[in-house]
């Protein structure tokens, strides 16, 4: 009898075990599995990019990835989810677009949720080869007047083609990673990665366009290998690092251009910039990264520090060399994904699936 049970056990325990990793090689593949958008007429899961989004349960372990297909997508898109990538299939083809004046939006909404054509509340996001644009300032070239709840005087506002205009508006999200995607608005504020306690925002290969400020993270920054291009407005680039000492901005191996005259960047609270191996265009103006004038104290005063840039038609003296006067000596070399994130992030690790 014994004898007789113990291969029956055994014929058990193996088929259960085989049960168990089939289940979870099941939840794993469901986990991984990538789900698919594209136009209305096109074979996909979703013919809507929110839809796909919406789909998904708030959060998982793994990166959910959404395929888009190219074509342009009309959609305001919102993302309170965690760990999820949207991969387009071509960056110049895949073009999620609306046209959207933030000053027309404040009229009627107390915050800024729903000011961009794409807004951000989850942490872990990855946007790959895509275009996010706001449109507003090249689709309406004339001034607009509209009521507007907020103006308690005359119950209507002006709405101009030069306003702020979003592409991209994060919340409260972190650990933001975009690649080889184009950020694209005529006015200022496109890429506007928002987040003062522990925001981490991380962009390699992107092309952004806008006017005054139009790439103004908040928080720890990294830009590597991006263009950037100012169609108007009086700088290109903005930070805020009021919220933390450690903050910083770092633009690495990136190009500046714009209209005649363009100028490089500025600041209104405590901000802290590192350019380094930098190219700027000769439109660009003769003009330091500058403090805006302004009531707020900055307790570290002023941190702009330059390595290795230059620009076409000849340098000026105020982007020579200085990094090493940073308060701690760092060198060119020290300046990388690790320094600025420390343990906490490492978005190199990440891989397209």
């Amino acid at each position: 009898m014994e004898k007789t049970q113990r291969p029956a056990m055994k014929r058990f325990a193996s088929i259960a075990l085989g049960a168990v990793l089939l289940a979870s090689a099941t939840g794993c593949a469901a986990q991984h599995r990538s789900i698919t958008v594209a136009l209305p007429g096109s074979k996909a899961d979703f013919h809507s990019i929110q839809e796909a989004i919406n789909s998904l349960p708030d959060s998982a372990a793994a990166p959910r990835v959404i395929r888009i297909a190219r074509g342009v997508y009309r959609e305001k898109l919102f993302i309170s989810k965690h760990n999820i990538m949207l991969l387009g299939e071509d960056r110049d083809g895949t073009v999620i677009t609306q046209d959207i004046a933030r000053d027309e939006w404040r009229c009627d909404h107390p915050d800024d949720w729903g000011v961009a054509t794409m807004n951000l509340n989850g942490n872990d996001l990855t946007l790959q080869n895509l275009t996010v644009a706001n449109e507003y300032g090249f689709n309406q070239k004339a001034p607009r007047t509209v009521a507007c709840a907020a103006d308690s005087v005359t119950h209507e506002k002006v709405i101009t083609k030069d306003g702020h205009q979003m592409a991209l508006r994060s919340m409260k999200a972190t650990r933001l990673r975009a690649l080889n995607c184009r950020f694209r608005a005529w006015a200022g504020d496109t890429v506007s990665p928002w987040n003062l306690e522990n925001g981490m925002f991380y962009f390699k290969d992107c092309l952004m366009e806008g006017g005054v400020d139009f790439y103004c993270p908040r928080g720890w920054a990294w830009a590597e290998n991006c263009s950037f291009f100012a169609n108007t407005g009086p700088a290109a680039i903005w930070h805020d690092g009021s919220g933390n000492a450690s903050f910083k901005t770092v633009l690495k191996g990136c190009r500046f251009d714009g209209y005649p005259g363009f100028k490089l960047g500025r600041y209104h609270k405590d901000a802290q910039f590192y350019l380094v191996d930098c190219r700027f265009s000769e439109a660009m103006s003769d003009t330091d990264l500058y403090q805006v004038k302004t009531a707020n104290v900055l307790q570290w005063g002023r941190r702009v520090y330059y390595s290795g840039c230059h620009r076409n038609g000849g340098d000026f003296a105020w982007f020579a060399d200085n990094m090493q006067q940073d308060g701690r000596v760092t060198k060119p070399s020290e300046v990388t994904v690790r320094w600025l994130f420390g343990d906490t992030w490492n978005p190199l690790q990440q891989t397209t699936p």
